[in-house]
């Protein structure tokens, strides 16, 4: 929902967000789910008065009907104090949503897949020609010795995210008064620190807060960073001095000291922000703006936002071009599931009691995994197994044949890495070799062309 940005007065923002975070727990609650933050209370840092008055916001902003309120809290009192240092006594308690972000985005290809969208993963927009009505776009496969195909198109919508920009001048040929802010965000991940269900949210003296957050069952999840980035947005990738940033500022509430070599993982990312003016990083606005150019065959281009609002600015989108083509029928995104997200009464734990009662014979572990990446898809990737032989041969541990061609099938997956990291985050404890044994198997028992889904 994003509670740090009502300090920057972006009520609006937060506001969408707040709404959309009810809608996204009801059409995906296999990959949204509910979780409870806590913010110690640091005398040195922002006054008690002022979080209680941004958790009254942050609580009463929009309409909310699935989580809870916030409230005090007594670290000495409550589990969540335990990992912290005695000094913090008082704390409290908000409502936020935790999402598998990759697997959203796989979720929302899939589903316009099923609608008639043609998806191309691995494949560039290299050249573009604007007629009046039509354009003429040059698209490049990944694969090596392949000619770029044309396509014509009647619009396009530039949502390049970092390259925005330089699609617009360097593929499109088009110019903007908007520009991005790239900012790096980076995280690392260590072994579980806590064993509760809660993730904290961390005051630091530079004005800035970080998370701390339970991944992957055996591990926690702490950033992130915002720093200026003028480099090639694909190879971001953090560096020392965000490491130790990260395990310092951690470990100025955690008991046990967090060092550079307690990091298993990392990752980093660049955020095309709408680039506001502001002077610090931290600061630059997460809303969107929508540039509609129609001096030819219309082109949208999409600066800034963030995920929690996708939908929305997805659906603003549509409102624009709409018109435009021919459209005319109303936004519906708001009440469907995404692929595997039509549980009963959006309820993921008593979907995880059936899926316990149809597959008894799938170990523990396995069941909530399958149940909590493909929700109701399970049915598809087990289809109608009996036993646990009709999982196919065990690729690495946890990975299964049939996992493997499901995701091939029906998830656009083409590489190890598409699997290990982008549709599950198996990578994280896979064994040494896993992945050469999951591409070796790909190239071997998948066809070069699959099923789209």
């Amino acid at each position: 929902g994003g509670l740090r940005y009502l300090e920057h007065y972006e009520f609006t923002l937060v506001r969408k967000a707040l709404q959309e975070r009810e809608v996204l727990l009801r059409a995906a609650p296999h990959i949204i789910w509910p979780l409870r933050f806590v913010m110690p209370h640091d005398a040195g840092q922002r006054p008690a008065w002022m979080i209680r008055a941004g958790l009254f916001l942050y609580d009463h902003l929009a309409r909310r009907e699935l989580l809870p309120g916030s409230k005090a809290i007594h670290l000495r009192r409550h589990v969540a104090g335990q990992p912290l240092k005695p000094y913090l006594e008082r704390g409290f308690v908000y409502s936020d949503a935790w999402v598998q972000d990759a697997r959203l985005v796989v979720l929302n290809a899939m589903d316009a897949a099923a609608r008639g969208a043609t998806i191309r993963t691995q494949t560039a927009l290299v050249d573009a020609a604007r007629g009046p009505v039509q354009w003429t776009l040059a698209l490049a496969a990944a694969a090596a010795g392949r000619a770029p195909e044309s396509v014509a198109a009647r619009a396009v919508v530039n949502a390049a995210g970092p390259w925005v920009a330089s699609l617009l001048g360097d593929v499109l040929h088009a110019g903007s008064e908007k520009a991005v802010r790239l900012v790096k965000g980076s995280h690392i991940v260590v072994r579980r620190i806590f064993d509760h269900a809660y993730a904290y949210i961390f005051q630091n003296p530079d004005g800035r807060i970080i998370f701390a957050i339970p991944f992957e069952d055996e591990y926690t999840l702490i950033g992130t960073t915002d720093i200026e980035y003028a480099g090639d947005p694909a190879k971001v990738a953090i560096d020392a001095a965000e490491v130790s940033y990260l395990c310092a500022m951690a470990s100025r509430y955690f008991i046990a000291p967090l060092k550079p070599e307690d990091v298993v993982w990392s990752y980093s990312g660049v955020r095309p922000l709408l680039d506001d003016e502001a002077a610090n990083a931290a600061r630059v606005t997460r809303d969107y703006s929508l540039e509609l150019d129609t001096r030819a065959a219309p082109l949208l281009s999409v600066f800034g936002g963030k995920l929690t609002t996708y939908r929305k600015l997805a659906e603003e989108a549509m409102d624009k071009l709409a018109p435009l083509l021919g459209g005319t029928k109303a936004t519906w995104t708001a009440t469907v599931p995404l692929p595997g997200g039509d549980l009963p009464q959006a309820d993921f734990e008593l979907f995880f009691r059936t899926v316990k009662q149809r597959y008894p014979w799938l170990p523990a572990a396995l069941a909530w995994r399958y149940a909590r990446n493909y929700g109701s898809r399970i049915s598809l990737l087990l289809d109608s197994a009996k036993g646990s032989a009709a999982l196919g041969d065990e690729i690495f541990a946890g990975m299964y044949e049939a996992e493997a061609h499901y995701l091939v099938r029906h998830e656009f997956a083409r590489t190890a890495d598409d699997i290990l990291w982008r549709r599950t985050r198996l990578g994280l404890g896979a064994p040494p070799g896993a992945r050469e044994r999951l591409q070796g198997w790909i190239a071997a028992r998948e066809p070069a062309s699959v099923e789209a889904a």
